[in-house]
């Protein structure tokens, strides 16, 4: 039987891969823009879930304008925190399952062990504080029908984001300098819009528990050594990729060194972990390539 979704923040490059997905697979997936739905709004959230009566509510909808936030704590904690909070509210006077995507910026950053999904959090920037409220409202509101999908470093085809940008600059510079001592897993939107949609089937049959998943690629490499794989892909030399320190790079908002997310929860929901990053971008990259160099 088709289900109905209610995706927020739809005009995301996650947001446009998870509606394509549902369409792929003969969904009825409903996509609110924030020029559509301002989940900071309580009426309109309530009005929105009562109007689509979602089976799931994915929300994709973020301040995700990590420095920025360092300024504007409160104004982004209305959209992370707020937010979630209000769709979590409809969610629950709906009987609605609601998948959270969050954030490895909830995390300290300074493990040398991969994340489990219950570690202790420590966000070190306001974008992690605010993001962390919404897990919580997510949580707190939906014990047994909530869902938070942790995931990080994420490229796609439908966004500017640090693969695009890296393809446009192997063209036009003879060398680049990368940070080489931040470790993470890029993370193909396709692919997570895969497992929220496997997540959210799973939660509807029962057989995925609610609480904190990790969706994030496989392996781990740095920002310097995914830059190079770029160069490879691109059949450039990868020598002209150099590493340099996160010294080189001062941001208002500390990023995490090790951003590494375990992934043992799937396991409980019946759903594979998502590949290793090489794979996954070898697989992505034409898609990739197409949309940045047309």
């Amino acid at each position: 039987m088709t289900s109905t979704w209610l995706i927020t923040g739809a005009g995301g490059m996650l947001g446009q891969d998870l509606l394509a997905r549902l369409a792929a697979d003969g969904e009825h997936g409903v996509g609110l823009t924030r020029a559509d739905l301002d989940i900071t709004d309580p009426e309109a959230v309530h009005g929105a879930v009562a109007e689509h009566q979602p089976d799931v509510v994915v929300n994709c909808a973020a301040w995700t304008a990590v420095d920025d936030a360092e300024t504007q704590e409160t104004e982004a904690l209305r959209i992370n925190g707020h937010g979630a909070r209000n769709l979590a509210a409809a969610c629950a006077k709906a009987g609605t399952r609601l998948l959270q995507v969050s954030t490895d910026y909830v995390f300290a950053g300074d493990g040398t062990s991969p994340y489990a999904e219950d570690a202790p959090t420590a966000p070190r920037s306001a974008y992690g504080r605010t993001k962390l409220a919404g897990e919580e409202a997510v949580l707190t509101a939906l014990p047994e029908s909530g869902y938070v999908v942790r995931t990080a470093w994420l490229y796609g085809a439908g966004g500017g984001n640090f693969v695009r940008t890296m393809i446009k600059l192997e063209s036009v510079k003879d060398t680049l300098d990368v940070v080489d001592d931040q470790r993470g897993q890029p993370t193909w939107t396709v692919d997570l819009a895969d497992r929220l949609v496997r997540l959210g089937h799973s939660a509807l049959t029962g057989a995925a528990p609610a609480g904190i998943y990790h969706g994030t690629s496989g392996g781990e490499t740095t920002w310097f050594g995914l830059t190079r794989e770029i160069f490879r892909l691109l059949g450039a030399d990868p020598g002209r990729v150099r590493p340099t320190t996160s010294a080189t790079f001062v941001r208002p908002a500390p990023r995490p060194a090790y951003s590494v997310l375990g992934h043992d929860r799937w396991a409980a929901a019946g759903v594979e972990p998502i590949r290793d990053w090489r794979q996954a971008l070898q697989e992505a990259f034409p898609e990739l390539l197409a949309a940045e160099r047309p």
